[in-house]
């Protein structure tokens, strides 16, 4: 194998010209006709054992060189990678220079490499930081929260109104016929929560334990295509009315959720939780804002498969959440007129900024020298171990030491660039444009 030139092209890719010289070809041929000679014909012979000169003489030489040439490019390709110390991402295109023969063959292989990455600041990098700000219906807000949770449902003998829970049997009819998944026993419908076709709901309110009636619906044009459009008649029987009873908000619900003896020890509980999360994200949202920054300040040129690439994990990372909630991606896609191709359009200004932030974390980690030491590995894997409820063991079968390694690393960075970092000042409500104010009102 020779490499007889190598051009750097724009959006950091390169062509290699590699030649394969005759001896190369000639082992390739070799084992391609090994692997070949079982499926061809050769008067005389019994399948697989024709002599190579046979079936050469009889198909001409040509017949192992597309075999062969498959078979050879691969390493050739990777010799000359390695030849040229280029860190090449996914595959290359690939067209041949001139013909086969004995003599060998030329290829081109056009691929993208990782791109040369000059820094911008990292260091003395400012961005804005929210206060941390918990008031007083915060806390109530989140105390209400929890009292909803551990509120009773009670028997009422009035009409059933919004927030109630009605406890029904219905029976659907489509030009007076029962259609299939229409009928339903003893279920329990929160009125107003939307669970039910539109209109369903609001025509239950009113209704007494004991009443009868028929309720007219019509279902959504983009309902099942048995339904879609259609007129609808359900008979509904009220059998009973329930009302959320919340408890009061006292030293009594204190000791029955929490594990303090008064609704004050508990308010202050809830305080401190409220602010420990809203620090977190406080953090985070400087810290994001803090390596945007860093990213947007490089300079590179960045291949287009590392933003497709990242588009593409976008995708997935999206679709494993849809599955996560039960939903199926087809089902999303379908509702919501979202293809693949669009997500990925869509999301693509972002998939840049994440590349550019991700070159720059790299760049950095060569710049400062960082490593991660073993017991920084070690101490990363419990620390994943505990925040999913993994041992250590468990989670090493889905995270790679490499994998720890990286994490650990560009910690290292974002901690760099964050204890470097100048917090500004957030501008003065008076002083942001009138949209912005607009929208911090609403």
């Amino acid at each position: 194998m020779t490499v007889k030139n190598v051009e750097k092209l724009e959006k950091s890719r390169v062509a290699l010209e590699v030649a394969v010289d005759a001896e190369e070809f000639e082992a390739a041929v070799a084992k391609a006709y090994v692997k070949m000679r079982g499926k061809i014909n050769v008067p005389g012979f019994r399948p697989g054992k024709a002599p190579r000169k046979m079936i050469e003489k009889l198909y001409g030489p040509e017949v192992f060189y597309s075999e062969a040439v498959d078979a050879s490019f691969p390493e050739a390709y990777e010799k000359a990678v390695v030849a040229e110390n280029l860190n090449t991402i996914g595959y290359p295109e690939v067209e041949m220079v001139g013909d086969v023969s004995a003599e060998g063959y030329t290829f081109k292989a056009t691929v993208a490499v990782y791109p040369e990455v000059k820094l911008g600041a990292y260091k003395g990098v400012s961005a804005v930081k929210d206060e941390v700000v918990v008031s007083d219906d915060d806390v109530t807000g989140r105390l209400n929260d929890m009292a909803e949770r551990n509120a009773r449902l009670v028997s009422v003998e009035r009409e059933a109104q919004l927030g109630d829970t009605a406890v029904i049997d219905y029976e659907g009819f489509l030009d007076g016929v029962p259609f299939e998944g229409g009928k339903g026993e003893d279920h329990q419908l929160v009125l107003g929560s939307g669970s039910f076709v539109p209109g369903f709901e609001d025509q239950v309110v009113g209704m007494k334990a004991g009443e009868e009636k028929d309720i007219d619906i019509t279902f959504p044009e983009d309902y099942t295509a048995e339904l879609a459009g259609k007129a609808v008649v359900f008979h509904v029987k009220c059998k009973e009315v329930k009302f959320k009873e919340l408890p009061a908000l006292d030293d009594e619900f204190a000791k029955d959720v929490s594990e303090f003896d008064t609704i004050d020890e508990l308010r202050a509980d809830t305080r401190k939780q409220i602010e420990d999360e809203r620090k977190k994200s406080v953090d985070v949202a400087f810290e994001n804002a803090l390596m945007e920054k860093v990213g947007e300040g490089i300079e590179a040129d960045i291949p287009e498969i590392l933003i497709e690439e990242q588009c593409r994990r976008f995708l997935d990372e999206f679709k494993s959440r849809l599955a996560a909630q039960g939903i199926p991606y087809e089902q999303y896609a379908k509702m919501t007129n979202m293809d693949e191709a669009k997500f990925m359009a869509d999301g693509r200004d972002t998939a840049i900024k994440q590349v550019r932030m991700d070159l720059a974390v790299a760049k950095i980690i060569e710049e400062e020298k960082l490593e991660a030491s073993e017991e920084e590995i070690a101490a990363e894997y419990k620390r994943v171990g505990e925040s999913y409820g993994m041992d250590v063991e468990t989670v090493k079968k889905y995270l790679s030491e490499g994998d720890i390694r990286s994490s650990v690393l560009n910690g290292k960075v974002i901690s760099l660039v964050v204890d470097n970092a100048v917090v500004e000042e957030k501008p003065a409500e008076e002083d942001k444009p009138a949209e912005q104010q607009a929208e911090s009102e609403n």
